[in-house]
């Protein structure tokens, strides 16, 4: 038998490397769509006549169909029944379809007049952003199966943490490039269109994947090596009883939720707390992936090896509490202290999922792995949903200024997203608690041999 399993495709250091370099990229292709319009906030603002609760409505639509409609939960489903090719086939190609509506409606091809009590633009371009949400978010649940296929029992925190880092650098591009690129091509919709023709190389990079996952299937069954046992509906009532994944769910949400609809606004609120130029205020926030590409990898190296998966999101969460409360407080309003934090806060965004990821396999076999991730995602998504839409609203009521001025005064959002972190505070301590009652082995080492 253990010459059989030697023979294995995933044995090859190579060729588990490989995959993940090529499903990571597809990732990374998504990930730059998610959060190209996001320094573009006040050229929305300025030339297409947004509003910050446009703003907020469009961000919120990465949740219309993944929560509302379930979509994400059924796309894990399918995951788990249909398996890896056709689930992450199907997740390319809504990408590229929701890209292409949302670039029409960017552009003006389509989305003239009033839709459904809002912006016809803003609602077209929300619907193509729900669409490609759809594919994105089972794209992530995809890669994550993906990883544990290749990587159980060996690097697999490390794996994930690359996968997360090369996403990242996705975002990373978003923040950074988007609006120097705007402004020399004169166009609110080149960004938009570049994220396009990424999307159509990163679906060419998934189908160069499915030849290597047909080739790993066929290697396990020359090895002899059991399957998993099929998935079935009944599952998912097995999954939704279990504590730790709840836990791991909430935390999920909650940490999301005070970073990703954060980075919605980080450019705006570099703008109008520290007066950084427009044209610059996006690298601030770009520092944040930035520190993910190296820390997230290494604290997955360390949780591989060493354990304390628990710990390390327990750091995390407190980290996140006090980059927010900095950011409300009224004190060292210049761009040194905003890049600062950042890098604080790029620090607790590579702690917390580099551990919250690979820890999930250990309290959710595998073949319930695709709907558990969903599931998780799912949570994720109202977070990623409603949140945006708060922030946005808030500012409007709340946080305008008149006059010459700052537009918005950000210490309210940031209070919001306080209150967040200290609720992931107290779910990282429950999950800790937990994992000493069940005996999940989230302070255990993920390497087994």
């Amino acid at each position: 038998m253990t010459e059989q399993i030697r023979h294995t495709l995933r044995d090859s250091k190579a060729a588990r490397w490989t995959a993940l370099v090529v499903v990571s990229f597809s990732m990374l292709c998504g990930y730059f769509l998610t959060d190209v319009l996001s320094p573009l906030k006040p050229m929305l603002e300025e030339e297409l006549l947004w509003s910050s609760t446009d703003f907020g409505i469009f961000n919120s639509a990465y949740g219309w169909f993944n929560v509302f409609l379930f979509m994400l939960i059924l796309g894990g489903m399918i995951l788990d029944r249909k398996g890896i090719r056709f689930t992450g086939l199907g997740a390319c190609i809504l990408m590229v379809v929701g890209c292409l509506i949302k670039y029409g409606a960017i552009t003006g091809m389509i989305g003239e007049g009033q839709l459904l009590g809002m912006k016809a633009q803003v609602a077209i371009a929300a619907l193509g952003y729900a669409i490609f949400a759809v594919g994105v978010e089972i794209a992530g649940i995809t890669a994550s199966k993906v990883i544990v296929k290749w990587f159980k029992g060996k690097e697999l925190a490390l794996a994930m943490g690359m996968q997360v880092a090369t996403a990242r650098i996705g975002t990373m591009l978003a923040l950074a490039i988007t609006v120097p690129y705007a402004k020399y091509f004169n166009s609110i919709s080149a960004p938009v269109l570049l994220c396009l023709i990424l999307l159509c190389v990163g679906l060419v990079s998934f189908i160069l994947y499915c030849i290597m996952d047909k080739k790993l299937d066929k290697s396990i069954s020359l090895a002899g090596e059991k399957a998993d046992e099929p998935f079935r509906v009944a599952d998912i009532f097995i999954i939704m009883r279990n504590k730790g994944f709840w836990l791991i769910a909430l935390l999920c949400v909650l940490f999301y939720s005070a970073v990703f609809p954060f980075l919605k606004y980080a450019t705006d609120l570099m703008v109008n707390k520290y007066a950084v130029d427009p044209e610059l205020a996006g690298n601030i926030p770009a520092l944040l992936p930035f520190g993910t590409l190296i820390l997230t990898p290494f604290f997955g190296g360390l949780y591989d090896k060493k354990g304390k998966g628990a710990t390390i999101m327990i750091i995390g969460s407190c980290m996140l509490i006090g980059v927010h409360l900095l950011f409300a407080l009224p004190l060292l309003n210049v761009w040194w202290f905003a890049t600062i934090v950042m890098i604080v806060l790029g620090i607790a965004f590579s702690l917390v999922p580099s551990a919250m990821w690979p820890s999930v396999p250990k309290i959710i076999p595998e073949n319930q792995l695709g709907t558990a991730y969903a599931l998780i995602f799912w949570v994720q998504n109202i977070g990623l949903s409603l949140v945006p839409l708060l922030i946005g609203w808030v500012l409007d009521t709340y946080c305008k200024r008149e006059g010459s001025g700052p537009a918005y005064d950000y210490t309210l959002p940031m209070v919001i997203f306080t209150g967040f972190g200290v609720l992931a505070l107290i779910v990282s301590l429950l999950l800790k608690k937990e994992d000493r009652k069940k005996g999940y082995g989230l302070e255990q080492p993920n390497i087994t041999k």
